[in-house]
């Protein structure tokens, strides 16, 4: 599943990619590690109903239902987070996860394997310059992460490299004509149009899921 010239490290059931200077490459994310255990609580107190204006029991409907027909597949998420990919995928399919946060990691490997998905593989690794080889993937998860990221198309890129041909990257991601008026939201947010270009553009087919939940824009994209 790794490229040939990618070497990892394997550390407390994390994988870390290997520098240039052959040692473990490192990243600083938005939460410092030591308040990992903060993210959840976070995500679910402030960041959904106070900047998304979102309900978070329909997010996770709205996820689940769309994965429903999702079994024994390759599952890549990018921005693994702590593991919130168990409240909507089937643990029988085989999880992979990048972040560049350790700290969000080892939580996720907690809870995924808890929630009965075996060993999964976690990397600490960005989205936009993946260990993986290509079409090594069925589907790829990005679940309110794709604004963070340094460079979307960059990232939107690697996902269609290592999808598999008819495979699917699926999104939720807050965008501005959404978002509610006062509302500041982290990242760049790019609208729903600019979203539906640019997929188009790196050879994506571009499809909206319908779904009314405060500032958040639900779609897949299809790789031909």
């Amino acid at each position: 599943m790794l490229k040939s010239s990618v070497d990892v490290v394997r550390r407390r059931r994390l994988n870390f990619v290997v520098g240039a200077n052959g040692r473990p490459s490192r990243f600083k994310p938005w939460l410092v590690d030591v308040f990992a255990f903060l993210y959840d609580p976070i995500m679910e107190k402030s960041i959904f109903p106070k900047k998304l204006a979102a309900d978070m029991n329909q997010h996770c409907d709205t996820l689940r239902q769309e994965l429903s027909s999702v079994h024994g597949k390759r599952v890549l998420e990018l921005a693994t987070g702590t593991g919130s990919a168990i409240d909507f995928l089937g643990n029988d399919n085989s999880y992979v996860g990048v972040d560049i946060s350790p700290g969000l990691l080892r939580r996720a490997a907690k809870r995924l394997r808890l929630a009965g998905f075996g060993d999964p593989e976690l990397y600490v690794s960005k989205a936009d310059d993946l260990p993986f080889r290509d079409e090594s993937f069925d589907l790829c998860i990005c679940v309110l992460s794709l604004n963070f990221f340094d460079d979307q198309a960059k990232a939107l890129r690697e996902a269609h490299r290592v999808l598999a041909p008819g495979s699917v990257f699926l999104c939720a991601v807050p965008v501005p004509e959404r978002s509610p008026s006062g509302s500041t939201i982290r990242g760049t947010l790019y609208s729903e149009q600019e979203l539906r270009i640019l997929v188009h553009e790196i050879g994506f087919t571009y499809e909206s899921i319908p779904c009314d939940n405060g500032a958040l824009l639900y779609f897949r994209a299809i790789k031909g």
